[in-house]
């Protein structure tokens, strides 16, 4: 069976289309949401999820998240004693989704459509099908991310739509495109996009906003340890900003705790340059695309980052209307991935569908003129419409020769970030042999390290109390006794909740 993926820089999502709809596969914790995270235990165990992002906290240094950022680079990202290439972080994640797949279908996975960034290039388009290949998870058409949120908004009424543009802000990039629906042909007529903004650059932002106000000596830790801490305090202080006038910037150091308030109008004037930069792919593709903006039918808002107050009212003001929020901004690509598996199965519920997707990027090929004083002038671009992208976006060129008659086909290979065929099974083969801890352990996983987080982030009494209830509950873990287990873990749970509520009481 053929299933869809959003594979995010912050979380990620499985979708397959069923009956005639599509449909979201819960994680073995029951969320729809799996963060883009992976982590190493101390016995060299592999998690993936929620699990993993909780101990990026405890266990910085043995913990990824983010390495969407990197995909198509040689980047490689060390931890514990092993380095990993970012497409090979991305396979574990991959390979974790095909498994909850598997367990909620009840039937075997052959095959995916996943989803990228529509300014995705060609290497960061071939790395993600790289990880594919990694997870043993072949990837049979890699969709752009705000064209398969197009998709979700054009099914759901199966209603003509004047031209409407898809506003794609998540953790890590960013992506514009104008779509238009008619007669069931859903045609995507711009594309834009930041490959380099999203909801990680806001915290990033807050970060450097509060700093220097924890007057926290950075001599004391380790700078790796610090950072992540002072990341994961600003992404629950933009969340908080999110519904409140204020949000609470806290973390604790070794044997101290640092906390500030920052209100909303603080916030808005440190990302000021950010929202500024949200402007430009918008107009370039309504430019692109020769449609005014109060032409638009709508604006559809895709991505957790949308949510943020500040980017809402950005938006507002640039077209000069409320944005549109039918869609759930976290569900809609992956809803349009699964329909994009439905339309290549040929689902009779889709057959008066057709989609067509366009190329983001100019293209075209290197040529140098000569100047007044007969000097060669190289590396100036000429862009050149005899090229195209196939329907996964990778780049072919057909070429013809008037004089001559002749033609040519050829698929440009990057071969700087090309892998051999038997380097793609050896690192396959060194995946599989990791240890990745069994499905049906994910929720004691999960919890632990939900308190391990809890423990580095508590002092005095509380964290004594924390100490003391991981170390119950792991006794019985060990004991394998399912019903004892399953009802400390609903204490354990229970308890957790109560402190963290009363942290922001």
């Amino acid at each position: 069976m053929r299933i869809g993926i959003d594979l995010g820089t912050t979380n990620s999502l499985v979708a397959a289309f069923v009956d005639g709809q599509p449909a979201l596969i819960p994680n073995a914790l029951g969320e729809l949401l799996t963060p883009s995270a992976v982590s190493i235990d101390d016995d060299g165990n592999v998690t993936v999820g929620r699990a993993a992002l909780d101990r990026q906290l405890s266990h910085p240094l043995t913990t990824a998240t983010t390495f969407k950022r990197s995909m198509g680079t040689a980047h490689r990202r060390k931890l514990g004693r092993r380095e990993f290439a970012p497409e090979e972080l991305s396979a574990l994640v991959l390979q974790s989704l095909k498994r909850d797949a598997e367990a909620y279908l009840q039937t075997a996975v052959t095959s995916a459509v996943v989803t990228v960034p529509a300014y995705f290039n060609d290497r960061q388009r071939k790395a993600t099908r790289r990880a594919g290949e990694l997870a043993g998870l072949p990837i049979d058409r890699l969709i752009n991310e705000p064209t398969a949120a197009a998709l979700a908004f054009g099914i759901s009424d199966r209603e003509d739509h004047e031209p409407f543009l898809v506003f794609d802000l998540g953790g890590g990039t960013f992506d514009v495109s104008i779509v238009e629906i008619y007669d069931g042909i859903i045609e995507v007529r711009a594309s834009a996009g930041d490959n380099r903004l999203g909801g990680e650059d806001f915290n990033e932002a807050l970060v450097s906003l509060a700093q220097p106000r924890l007057s926290i000596d950075s001599k004391r830790i380790d700078p790796e340890i610090l950072r992540t801490r002072l990341l994961a305090a600003a992404e629950s202080c933009r969340r908080q900003l999110t519904h409140q006038d204020s949000g609470e910037f806290a973390l604790t150091v070794g044997e101290e705790r640092f906390a500030i308030t920052i209100g909303t109008d603080e916030f808005e004037a440190q990302v000021a340059g950010l929202v500024t930069r949200l402007r430009e792919p918008v107009l370039r593709a309504l430019r692109d695309s020769r449609i005014r903006a109060n032409e638009l039918s709508d604006v559809v808002l895709v991505g957790g980052a949308t949510r943020m107050p500040v980017v809402r009212k950005a938006i507002t003001r640039l077209f000069g209307r409320f944005p549109n929020h039918r869609v759930h901004p976290d569900e809609a690509v992956a809803r349009g991935a699964a329909v994009q598996v439905g339309l290549m199965d040929r689902d009779v519920h889709l057959e008066e569908v057709r989609m067509t997707d366009i190329c983001p990027f100019s293209l075209g090929v290197e040529v140098g003129n000569f100047d007044q004083r007969g000097v060669l002038i190289g590396g100036q671009f000429s862009p050149i419409i005899r090229f195209s992208y196939d329907l996964s976006g990778l780049l072919e060129v057909d070429t013809f020769i008037p004089a001559t008659g002749e033609r040519a086909n050829l698929v440009i290979v990057d071969e700087e970030g090309a892998m051999p065929a038997g380097e793609i099974e050896k690192r396959r083969t060194a995946l599989a042999a990791l240890k990745v801890h069994p499905r049906e352990e994910a929720a004691n996983v999960a919890l632990l390290a939900r308190a391990e987080r809890a423990y580095e982030d508590h002092l005095g009494a509380e964290r004594e109390q924390l100490g003391l209830m991981i170390q119950q509950f792991r006794s019985t873990v060990e004991s394998q006794d399912p019903r004892a287990i399953d009802e400390a873990r609903g204490h354990f749970g229970a308890a957790l909740d109560q402190l963290e509520a009363e942290r922001f009481l």
